[in-house]
């Protein structure tokens, strides 16, 4: 029970539907005065207490279980270890991954309870190969591209109340038809740990601010730059570089290169990438029966998912798009989809742009 409404309603519902629900909040950070900043962060002591009045009005025990050391070892240290890299990475997807699917469910299971019960807009469905993930039947809540870090025996243990109900506010308005507190209560966003969203003053504590050069795709110094860490792929503002480029055209960010201290800009067109990659990939269910299948590929939670194909070679998932991707950075997460069913996910390793740079 992260203190929100979904996860209230859901909880509400899992009682209804006849199980013995005991409500859990995750504490994931151990700063005892940690407020939250309107709709900024989760997992609050806000949020903490919110969720116990939930849980005294539907009536099931109340705890709040500390994550904080395997959050900062798992998410936290990861986000700061990946953009040291030069990579952009999802949190979101690493909580998930490590956190409430995996440590929250080895404890639960351990404590001898079947499943963890989410607000989280997505379904399962029994396939012929077991369980498998689907989108959400409201399209634009749906949340299975932040679930497609899920292996088939967690989906065994998972179950998504929610799923099936058509928009957000009927869950608004079912909250508060039950008296809940948390009914008009705004969803949270941006990075849980960072509550202020000032990422690049976050990151630029924790990685460090070094100045260096900004070069175009052939490695002509164009401009300079005080810390890389403030850029992402497709980023234009903000990259003083002082000179209109040959072509009059503007500039965006196609590369980050932590070992040099360069940030690579170019073209607009240059952001066009022809093929993903990633070693690090897992399967939301059974896996594909084919080394090689079509699949639609999504890069962002709220992207529109693309027609591609998929192939492991060398245990690593390479994803080429029917049409090209824009702006791709390495350490996003790259979830495949066949029709509504989540396949799998990887997290981007490399990227091919589409058009190469000239000799």
């Amino acid at each position: 029970m992260s203190g929100g409404v979904d996860s209230a309603v859901a909880a509400a519902r899992a009682v209804e539907a006849g199980h013995d629900v005991v409500g859990v909040h995750l504490a994931l950070s151990r700063a005892g005065g940690t407020l939250r900043t309107g709709s900024r962060g989760c997992c609050t002591v806000e949020d903490a207490m919110d969720a116990r009045r939930v849980a005294d009005k539907i009536g099931i025990p109340f705890y709040v279980w500390d994550f904080s050391e395997r959050f900062r070892d798992d998410v936290i240290d990861d986000f700061i270890a990946e953009y040291r890299a030069g990579r952009t990475p999802n949190p979101c997807m690493r909580c998930n991954e490590k956190i409430k699917f995996q440590a929250l469910l080895e404890r639960a299971i351990e404590l001898g309870f079947d499943a963890i019960c989410t607000g989280h807009y997505a379904t399962l469905v029994e396939g012929e190969g077991g369980l498998e993930l689907h989108r959400s039947s409201e399209e634009a809540k749906d949340q299975s591209y932040v679930l497609g870090v899920l292996t088939a025996e967690q989906l065994r243990h998972t179950m998504f109340p929610l799923g099936e109900t058509p928009s957000k506010s009927i869950v608004r308005a079912e909250a508060a038809e039950r008296g809940f507190s948390v009914a008009k209560k705004p969803d949270s966003y941006d990075i849980c740990f960072i509550p202020d969203g000032d990422t690049r003053g976050y990151l630029a504590e924790k990685v460090g601010a070094e100045a260096g050069d900004i070069v175009d795709r052939s490695g002509g110094v164009i401009g300079s730059h005080e810390g890389a860490h403030a850029f992402t792929v497709g980023q234009r503002k903000g990259l003083s570089i002082g000179r209109p480029a040959p072509d009059g055209k503007p500039r965006f960010v196609l590369e980050i290169r932590p070992v040099s201290n360069e940030v690579v800009v170019g073209p607009k067109e240059a952001l066009a990438v022809a093929e993903i990659s990633g070693a690090r990939y897992s399967w939301a269910g059974a896996a594909p029966a084919e080394s090689e299948f079509a699949c639609e590929v999504q890069i962002r939670a709220h992207a529109d998912p693309v027609p591609a194909v998929a192939v492991v070679t060398d245990d690593v998932l390479v994803i080429t798009p029917d049409e090209p991707l824009d702006g791709v950075a390495t350490g996003q997460t790259a979830v495949v989809y066949a029709g509504t069913r989540v396949l799998g996910q990887c997290t981007i390793d490399r990227t091919v742009s589409a058009v190469p740079a000239a000799p």
